[in-house]
């Protein structure tokens, strides 16, 4: 078959196509519209270049020869389409000047007759080159873009950028995603925003004309995805003929679908689903369904799209007449609830997906987020998807039937055919055949409603525990929302029995009471408006108001106990998230008040309850408060109690409250056994019920009690006092706490054999710490038994070691002198010997004090100056000096001043450094009292290497002081050249810093004190208070010098260089200001 009749063939095919698109019938537009329509056809049928002299310019004959002597050369065809396309094409032509501004806008490009005879030549120009080359898919692209132009118009930005974005586009790899269907403008690839088009009404011919030819180029060219986008995006244009951006259009894409490989279906798909949602309706549901089928997670995008039209549709309804809301409404109703029960549907799936993990959301949504929009969606249509309350009772027992039928079954097919092997397939099978009702919830084909509730508890509330007040909220509003508001209500109760945190009971209970408020205030408003309405009959209006009254009351009356039980339904949710807090416990008991039933139900609730083992802190406290309870005869003699010291009532006063004791030994026989995780915590409640059984004077009972308490075990071995692993009860035997009072109590109460008992098995059980052998001790010597008390020192000082020892020793020693005095001296000096013997130095000064003090009022001088003497070397380097003076006191006191030189010499010796200075001092002051000047001098020369003159003022002061009283010239003169020595040693030690800090630190506060001092700054000036601060400081700027002389350093020079005598002799020696002046005085 040649190419012409082939082309004619399709030309007419592809005709008839688009014939079978009937015309648009006609709108009423103006004469003036009419008259263009005239116009068109101006491409069908194709021109003829025979019939049409316009057609070939006579500057083209030539070409036009060209081509009829080679009719096969491709490059013949182009070189001559291009210079029809140039010489024709003019890009915004100006409009024909008998057109109006109106009627050129509505012909686009073809306004200008140029251009009509451009578009018929170029025509002409491809159909003739098109039948010469049928399959050339160049030649086809071009011809559609340049016929394209005179219908569509101008894309934005040319047709050369339309042309890059079509390259782009292509390149582009496109994968099931949401990317597939994304937020772009007009302008994106598939919809170019077109400028100048062809109005579609009338130019209707040249659309359909266009369309032919884009089926005349499939019918060559089927499987080129350019030209099914390039018509496929014609249907998008915003002046397409209705007739062919509906109907055509949807069975446009379809054939597009089935013709195309899979690998391409993608690239349609987005054209198409964005065609779909511009035509909205029932058409654009179904090409969505047919796609989630293929990729399902653009599902949250449908769902936008089936929410967007119920809302549309409902407010249609709202906008229709009462009769046509009868009539149709109904149906407009029916669709609306299913696309919410559908929407409904998918949403619930999505979020059991994304719980299971087996979907992403493309926003970044996640499970309760999409769950949370399921519930708003419900509260938005509670008709459409819920069932109602009788529903959901018969849909609940119909699950637990089919569970209880579909165990049954299973059961009996596995037992007889378990033999074959065939029970499990059987099973399997009949799962198969009946959908589980989660299939039936998330189908959204399904039109069953949902039970709203189940799901909620099932996927909500099992899974979002920390987000359960949201939740029952939702819930409630739900109910609300289908005016059930009894079921509403017991669910805001359910809710706030459930919730554990007081962030969720906070959002259940305000939801609650602003419904209740809202209840109670449209019912209030109902009564007011009836009250005003006359026209009513009497009798009915009268029987309804008080129906309605007693409503009223009833509900605020249920409103103001929800107010008052607020406190206790938050402790309710306190204990719930932990039951073993109790603290919470306690605060119930108090939120009870007087109500003595209550308390004795929750201490009771509280006990059994709490698992010691979790408890917090202060368990033990409970029990203690319980029996007080009982004892003191309830929450009234509590009060009473409480109120001590106080001013009473009269009335309260004489009442007399009987406590229940035995109710009291009841709790304590419960709380002694009850495993306790701190052993205190057990020896506290022993404690208390002895101190109960006191203040009710059962003396014997008390002593019993704490005998029964320190009772050891049966095996006591191996048992430690702090070993967690063992029970409370095994280890109490050895609680300190326990025995103390135990001993104390005997000691009171008891007598002298009885109390000796329970401190010797404290001593037994070596729980005993310095403080109970003291306390021991001393129990012994009040009642006379003063040798007993001086064996229990003994034991003491043997099971304890320093520094423990040393306060038992100091007690010991103390009591033993003063008990016996000189009368067993050997008896105390060994004593003594032996709390010295491993008597660490910072502990040996007050033994040997006390050892020093025994000789001398008991014993021999000499012996105490000798003990003196041996304690200078055994205390500590921090207590030698002073160990030292005091030697030094006593040597004096009893031998003379003479007697103490070798002490001083010797304490020189082992002194350090900081410490020699100042018993030099001492030393010195004895030799000059002794008139031994010389040995005197000889002692400051010593003394002078150990002080720096920076630091150690006092020092030379002295000297100097000295020197002017007993030295001479000479004398002075060496002190002089030994104190700068002395600096210029120091001024190389690193020692010189911290001199020159500490120096300079006390120059500057000297010098502020004077300052202070010279500007009057009273001493009542508060140093805290800012104010006084600052008028302080501004006093003194008034009084500070501006500058400072400069001839004070040079008279200052002029001094230091006189008191050196000979200037060159002494230039590089260092000067010291102060002595020089003290020099000066003196010479």
């Amino acid at each position: 078959m040649s190419p012409k009749r082939g082309s004619a063939r399709s030309s007419a095919a592809s005709n008839n196509a688009v014939d079978s698109v009937q015309a648009p019938p006609v709108s009423p537009f103006n004469e003036t519209v009419t008259e263009l329509t005239a116009l068109f056809p101006i491409t069908s049928p194709f021109p003829d270049p025979t019939a049409d002299d316009t057609l070939i310019p006579p500057s083209d004959v030539m070409l036009e020869q060209e081509l009829l002597r080679n009719p096969d050369n491709f490059r013949s065809w182009t070189s001559y389409i291009d210079h029809i396309i140039d010489t024709n094409v003019v890009k915004r032509p100006p409009p024909d000047v008998s057109f109006t501004k109106y009627q050129a806008s509505l012909l686009g490009p073809l306004a200008s007759s140029s251009q009509r005879i451009a578009l018929r030549r170029i025509t002409s120009i491809y159909e003739r080159a098109l039948a010469q080359f049928p399959t050339r898919y160049s030649l086809w692209r071009d011809y559609l873009q340049n016929r394209s132009r005179f219908v569509l118009g101008e894309p934005k930005g040319g047709f050369e950028a339309k042309r890059k974005r079509d390259l782009q586009a292509a390149r582009e790899k496109i994968d099931f995603s949401p990317t597939l269907v994304d937020s772009q403008e007009e302008d994106d690839d598939f919809g170019p925003a077109y400028r100048g088009g062809l109005d579609g009404v009338v130019g209707w011919q040249e659309w359909k004309s266009l369309a032919a030819l884009y089926e005349k180029a499939l019918m060559w060219l089927p499987t080129m995805p350019r030209i099914w986008l390039n018509y496929l995006a014609m249907f998008l244009h915003p002046q397409c003929p209705p007739t062919l951006s509906y109907t055509h259009a949807r069975r446009t894409f379809d054939r597009a679908l089935r013709t195309l490989p899979g690998s391409l279906h993608l690239r349609i798909w987005k054209l198409y689903l964005r065609w779909a949602e511009r035509r909205g309706g029932e058409t654009c549901l179904r090409v969505w369904r047919r796609y989630l089928r293929v990729d399902p997670s653009l599902t949250e995008r449908y769902v936008s799209i089936l929410l967007a039209q119920t809302e549309d549709e409902q407010h249609t309804e709202e906008a229709e007449d009462e009769e046509k809301a009868e009539e149709e409404g109904q149906g407009q109703g029916k669709r609306t609830g299913s696309k919410a029960l559908e929407a409904s549907k998918l949403l619930l799936g999505l979020a059991r997906s994304a719980m299971d993990g087996s979907y992403i959301s493309p926003e970044g949504k996640g499970p309760y987020q999409l769950f949370i929009e399921w519930l708003e969606l419900t509260e938005r249509y509670p008709e459409e998807i819920g069932l109602d309350p009788a529903e959901e009772k018969e849909s609940l027992q119909d699950n637990i039937k089919s569970a209880v039928a579909t165990t049954s079954a299973n059961g009996k097919t596995t037992q007889p055919q378990n033999r074959r092997g065939k029970g499990k397939a059987t099973a399997a099978e009949s799962s198969k055949k009946q959908p589980t009702s989660n299939e039936t919830e998330t189908d959204p084909r399904d039109p069953t409603r949902l039970n709203v509730t189940a799901i909620i508890q099932s996927d909500g509330l099992d899974r979002f525990a920390d987000q359960s007040g949201r939740l029952w909220t939702g819930l409630a509003t739900y109910w609300i929302k289908r005016g059930e508001f009894q079921i509403a209500r017991d669910t805001f109760e359910a809710g706030m029995k459930a919730v554990k945190t007081v962030r969720d009971f906070t959002q259940i209970f305000d939801a609650y009471a602003e419904t209740s408020e809202n209840v109670i205030a449209f019912m209030m408003d109902e009564l007011a408006d009836e009250g005003g309405d006359e026209d009513a009959d009497e009798d009915e209006d009268e029987q309804t108001r008080e129906e309605k009254e007693a409503e009223l009351d009833r509900r605020m009356q249920e409103f103001e106990e929800l107010m008052e039980r607020r406190p206790f339904l938050v402790n309710d949710v306190l204990l719930r998230r932990n039951p073993d807090d109790v603290q919470e416990w306690e605060k119930r008991v108090v939120l009870y008040g007087d109500n003595d039933e209550k308390i004795i139900e929750t201490y009771q609730e509280a006990i059994q309850k709490i698992n010691p083992r979790k408890a917090t802190a202060n368990f033990h406290q409970l029990f203690l408060n319980f029996a007080q309870f009982y004892e003191y005869g309830g929450s009234a003699g509590l009060a009473k109690l409480s109120a001590n010291g106080e001013e009473e009532d009269a009335a309260a006063a004489e009442e007399e409250v009987e406590g229940d004791l035995e109710s009291a030994r009841k709790i304590f026989e419960k709380a002694v056994t009850i495993p306790f995780r701190r052993v205190d915590d057990l020896a506290e409640i022993w404690c208390e019920w002895a101190e109960m059984e006191l203040r009710d004077s059962n003396y014997d009972d008390a002593i019993r009690i704490m005998a029964r308490s320190v009772a050891p075990p049966r095996n006591t071995k191996g048992v430690q006092y702090h070993d967690e692993t063992l029970p409370p009860q095994t280890r109490l035997f050895k609680s300190l706490k326990l025995w103390s009072f135990y001993v104390d109590l005997e000691e009171s109460l008891g007598d002298v054999e009885s109390t000796k008992r329970v401190y010797e098995k404290m001593l037994e059980l070596k729980i005993a710490n310095a403080q109970i052998i003291i306390n021991y001790a001393a129990f012994l010597e009040d009642n006379k038994y003063f040798e007993e008390s001086f064996k229990v020192y003994e034991r003491g000082v043997e099971l304890f070691t320093y520094p423990v020892a040393f306060e038992i020793w100091n007690v010991y020693l103390s009591k033993f002198v003063k008990r016996y005095g000189g009368a067993k001296l050997e008896r105390a000096r060994d004593l003594f010997e032996q709390a010295l013997g491993k008597c660490p130095a910072r502990f040996c000064k007050p033994l040997m004090l006390m050892y020093g003090k025994l000789e001398e009022e008991h014993g021999l001088a000499k012996r105490a100056m000798k003990i003196y003497d041996r304690a200078t070397q055994a205390v500590s380097t921090d207590d030698r000096f002073e160990m030292f003076v005091f030697y030094i006191a006593k040597a004096a006191a009893n031998f003379g001043l003479a007697a103490t030189r070798p002490i001083y010499e010797r304490a020189i010796e082992s002194l350090p450094d900081r410490q020699t200075a100042d018993i030099c001092l001492r030393f010195a002051d004895l030799e000059r009292k002794l008139g031994e000047i010389d040995r005197a001098r000889a002692i400051y020369a010593h003394a002078s290497q150990f002080c720096d003159p920076r630091t150690h003022t006092e020092f030379w002061k002295q000297w100097n002081q000295f020197e002017i009283e007993t030295g001479s010239e000479d004398t002075f003169r060496e002190m002089l050249r030994i104190k700068r020595s002395v600096q210029a040693q120091f001024n190389t030690d690193v020692s010189y810093i911290a001199a020159s800090a500490v120096t300079s630190a006390q120059h500057n506060q000297a010098q502020q004190q004077q300052q202070a001092q010279s500007n009057g700054v009273s001493d009542d000036v508060d140093i805290n208070d800012p104010m006084a601060k600052v008028e302080a400081a501004s006093r003194s700027a008034t009084h500070q010098a501006a500058f400072v002389a400069a001839s004070s350093t040079a008279s200052g020079a002029r001094t230091a260089n006189a008191d050196n005598g000979d200037g060159s002799e002494n230039k590089n020696e260092e000067v010291v200001g102060d002595d020089d002046q003290d020099d000066d005085d003196l010479l």
